[in-house]
């Protein structure tokens, strides 16, 4: 049960007392769901919907907090119950939406997320999540589309800039991507993915030096942003230092122990280096990690 109230609904609790609890114990799950305590959440909700079960917005926030501790079956249910009950609530759609798309139900999660931009067609994170999707199902111009009307609403920050130039990258469009992530950093200087990753884009149309500027200053806001570390490992060895580039990439596997890229490119350069007993473990890691060999 939940934490801190000590008295507990008795049967037969009167309407009115019962719809004034539920309604505290609403009230008390959504700042649980704001420090990330998602059990003490479910269990006030749970409570609630036990005195008053015809509140859309328990069964929603039930939900979402089951959808943030992954129990995606169970943030289902609960959609469903708020949606049956407030069928236009664009955010029970796109919380379910969310939970499709977790869950790889793809086609059902845009047909949440389109009725939900029908109700709200501004809403950002709705249209974060769809043009996610959009990449999910490998409709890119589409999810391109989404990205414009994104950076229409909210260009004014960094972040959707980021995003579009993630994409364009993804699609090997890196002028159009170093654009993007340029743009960021005008609004933000100090935007350490927007370095690393327009860092990563002057490195695939070998612009090294370039590239060896951003993805040194990521570095110095970030020292420990271990794909910036893996990128310019990845320059450090095009400019001939593998010396640096190996100290580079073993941080960054350090950092993370499966990544893939990093375990790749260390191979090479181990491979250049005739040091090839170290070269084929790195190559053996890569494909154990990406194909379970």
């Amino acid at each position: 049960m939940s934490e801190g109230i000590k008295d507990r609904a008795e049967p037969g609790m009167p309407e009115a007392a019962a719809q004034s609890r539920a309604s505290v114990l609403r009230s008390r799950a959504e700042s649980y769901i704001a420090l990330s305590r998602y059990e003490a959440a479910i269990a006030d909700l749970t409570e609630s919907i036990a005195l008053v079960p015809d509140n859309a917005r328990a069964w929603r926030l039930r939900g979402e907090s089951h959808r943030m501790i992954e129990r995606y079956d169970a943030a289902l249910t609960d959609f469903d119950e708020s949606l049956k009950l407030e069928p236009d609530s664009a955010y029970a759609l796109g919380s379910r939406g969310q939970t499709y798309a977790a869950m790889d139900r793809l086609e059902e999660a845009m047909a949440d997320f389109e009725h939900a931009l029908t109700l709200t067609p501004d809403s950002l994170w709705i249209l974060e999540a769809k043009a996610d999707a959009l990449v999910d199902l490998n409709r890119l111009d589409e999810a391109l589309d989404e990205h414009a009307k994104i950076i229409r609403i909210n260009g004014e920050q960094p972040y959707p800039w980021v995003a579009r130039g993630d994409l364009y990258q993804r699609l090997n469009l890196y002028p159009e991507a170093i654009d993007d992530y340029a743009k960021a950093l005008a609004i933000d200087p100090g935007h350490v993915r927007a370095l690393s990753r327009r860092g990563e884009a002057l490195r695939m149309i070998d612009r090294y030096e370039e590239a060896l500027e951003d993805l040194n200053r990521a570095l110095e806001l970030d020292p420990d942003n271990d794909r910036a570390l893996g990128s310019r490992g990845a320059v450090l060895s095009e400019l001939g230092d593998n010396e640096a580039a190996l100290h580079d990439l073993d941080r960054a596997l350090e950092l993370d122990d499966e990544y893939v890229w990093a375990y790749r490119v260390r191979g090479e350069i181990l491979q250049e280096l005739d040091r090839h007993e170290e070269a084929v473990a790195d190559f053996t890691r890569a494909l154990h990690l990406e194909f379970g060999d």
